[in-house]
């Protein structure tokens, strides 16, 4: 089974001023946006990616071009409407402080299942559209490079949990419950049996052991031995 590495875009001057940026043009990283970006590439670049797939949002565009220049080989690089920010309709462009205050801010939270974002799409659409999105790219970079694959997805915090959610066979209405930082990497493979959930939300580490064969399929028992057990010595 090929493996998806989730990575959210850095952080933007609209992250840092509160500010609910939507799909607004324009919105870009700012400068710790752009140092967690590099620390981001600087992790993945031991890891040979079959793809590199973004968001077309200038953020995650901004953030995979610092991810393929730290990367040795030459991976496809599609820009995927489908896992774009969610379209938060006349919530766009506000600061979260007020948005707090309107009635549809505890459906969000709480019961997000519900939330249709007025002039917007709902949160359940969003997750539909990511997730197959996902799904799709996956299989298909198995398909070509076999189950060693290993490929990026450049998105959105909403968008990565509500993928998250999906893997983990939790409600969307329990999607809250996740974090996911700016430039934070999560690791989901998805096999005939059931999705695997390797990592979520990480901001450092060692990924080297991505380059080794992947685990089998079924669920060790136990737990299993871990990531050593399978992984080749770095070079």
């Amino acid at each position: 089974m090929a493996t998806v590495i989730l990575v959210r875009h850095g952080r933007t001057t609209a992250n840092a001023s509160g500010i609910l940026a939507g799909r607004t043009p324009g919105v870009t990283l700012d400068d710790v946006g752009r140092e967690q970006a590099q620390r981001t590439a600087e992790r993945l670049a031991v890891v040979p990616l079959v793809g590199v797939v973004s968001s077309p949002l200038e953020r995650c565009q901004q953030t995979a071009a610092v991810i393929l220049e730290r990367q040795d080989g030459r991976p496809v690089t599609p820009v995927e409407d489908g896992i774009t920010e969610c379209d938060y309709g006349d919530w766009q462009g506000a600061k979260l402080g007020d948005l707090a205050k309107e009635d549809l801010w505890p459906v969000v939270q709480n019961q997000p299942s519900a939330a249709a974002f007025p002039g917007g799409e709902s949160m359940l659409t969003m997750q539909s559209r990511s997730v197959e999105a996902i799904r799709r790219h996956d299989a298909a970079f198995e398909a070509q490079h076999g189950p060693g694959a290993v490929w990026v997805a450049v998105s959105h915090g909403d968008i990565i949990k509500s993928i998250l959610a999906d893997a983990l066979g939790m409600h969307l209405d329990l999607f809250q419950r996740i974090h996911v930082n700016p430039a934070s990497v999560s690791i989901v493979r998805y096999g005939a049996a059931r999705p695997q959930v390797i990592a979520t939300n990480t901001d450092a580490g060692d990924l080297s052991w991505m380059r080794a064969t992947p685990a089998d399929e079924d669920a060790a028992v136990g737990g299993g031995a871990g990531h050593g057990a399978h992984a080749s010595a770095p070079s």
